[in-house]
């Protein structure tokens, strides 16, 4: 069952038009990879998804019981967010902020999700460490199990192997794969192609030249084999 549904979308910013005509379903459990050159929609796609945009036409609509609120969400970092002055286990449970509204506090069941969320993500021992001073594979967990305190259905990952080394980089494309596998739908925007081929069950490519399909019908599509054929990450 369909859990987002996207009609007709037109998307821009001042004024100007960077996407049109979209369509796409994502599906309980599929895993999407968003790819396109810069400029092509990606991360305002994302930001519509997330309502933080209002399209210009069209509409995305959520599905499968799935409520706006419930997305979970890991950004792009800032140099000002990797030095943030709080404790992992702070960061990972000011992703339940959504499930207190104006209450100033969080609920025991609350508290041990997050506990729950760190030991899924293997930094249950760096819950009383302070996040500035971990490592960037660590500070990208840690932010994972904040996000996956926000749902227990969909993830929007936008570019979370950015600025990691490479043994971090495949590490944390694992441990998303394996949260797919446990039945988390993944949406995840990524310049690498490669990686995106590797792991996804579904493509949508934006761009002047826009697709939507399976992996393997990207691979075996035009756009797909000038794209995927090249095999190294766009710029």
């Amino acid at each position: 069952m369909p859990q987002l549904i996207c009609q007709n979308l037109t998307l821009g910013y001042e004024g100007k038009t960077v996407v049109s005509g979209l369509y796409f379903t994502v599906g309980a459990g599929d895993y999407l990879c968003v790819v396109g050159e810069n400029g092509s929609g990606k991360t305002t796609l994302m930001k519509t998804i997330l309502r933080l945009k209002t399209p210009m036409s069209g509409q995305i609509m959520t599905g499968d019981g799935l409520l706006p609120q419930e997305i979970g969400y890991l950004p792009q970092q800032t140099v000002v967010q990797k030095d943030f002055p709080a404790s992992v286990r702070e960061v990972v449970r000011s992703g339940c902020l959504n499930r207190c509204g104006m209450r100033p506090f969080y609920k025991k069941s609350e508290k041990l999700m997050a506990e729950e969320n760190m030991e899924r993500l293997g930094i249950a021992d760096l819950a009383k460490s302070c996040y500035r001073e971990l490592s960037g594979g660590q500070q990208q967990r840690a932010l994972l199990a904040r996000a996956l305190c926000a749902t227990r259905k969909i993830l929007l990952l936008d570019e979370p192997a950015a600025g990691l080394d490479p043994v971090a980089g495949a590490d944390m494309y694992e441990l998303i794969k394996k949260l797919n596998g446990d039945g988390i739908t993944i949406i995840m925007i990524s310049h690498d192609i490669s990686a995106a081929v590797r792991y996804a069950s579904h493509i949508l490519h934006l761009g002047g030249r826009s697709f939507f399909g399976t992996t393997a019908e990207y691979l075996d599509s035009d756009l797909g084999r000038s794209y995927a054929g090249a095999g190294g990450e766009q710029e």
